[in-house]
């Protein structure tokens, strides 16, 4: 039995779900989400929110009864609330400088490393060395904030490189003399 997949996700007021053509669509203020839906378990939506179920008693269904109830969850998070990933570089001459729909980044390279943003989701640099990433898709900011940390990720030693706020750095002693 799954305890996440029995608690149906409420729908707050203003937010509208609705099921059509295999697809689970959710509409909000922030904009518009939609999930494919599994075949392995039945959605429903009701007044009060959706509620997920395994289609039948296999295995598989199982597993992907609290999986896809999480990807609800995200869907109607997303189009209230939205998500936000925070990078913090840390280095001596690690710079960021978001330009319009382009992240511009000097790592200690020979040369700066140009991202591009994609649709749908917004970065904002409030000083040198902050990244923000925000958008209603839980999955573009996250993927946008690994490929992003993963040009410097941050070494042991001086801690130097691209780190996400509030990530411990294990670290490690240096040589002794």
């Amino acid at each position: 039995m799954s305890r996440i997949g029995k608690k149906p996700v409420a729908i707050p007021s203003g937010v509208t779900a609705t099921i059509d053509n295999g697809e689970l669509s959710v509409k909000g203020p922030k904009g518009t989400l939609s999930l494919p839906l599994a075949d392995l378990v039945t959605y429903s939506v009701d007044d009060g929110g959706v509620s997920i179920q395994p289609a039948n008693d296999t295995k598989a269904a199982r597993s992907h009864w609290g999986m896809q109830r999480t990807l609800v969850q995200n869907l109607v998070t997303g189009v209230t609330e939205g998500f936000t990933k925070v990078l913090e570089i840390n280095g001596v001459g690690y710079r960021a400088n978001a330009q319009g729909k382009n992240l511009k980044l000097q790592l200690g390279f020979s040369h700066d490393v140009d991202i591009a943003v994609p649709e749908g989701i917004e970065v904002k640099t409030p000083d040198n060395t902050t990244v923000e990433i925000s958008g209603i898709d839980k999955q573009k900011v996250g993927q946008l904030a690994a490929e992003i940390r993963r040009w410097r990720k941050p070494e042991p030693y001086k801690g130097k490189g691209i780190k996400y706020r509030g990530e411990y750095i294990f670290r490690k002693e240096g040589k002794k003399k």
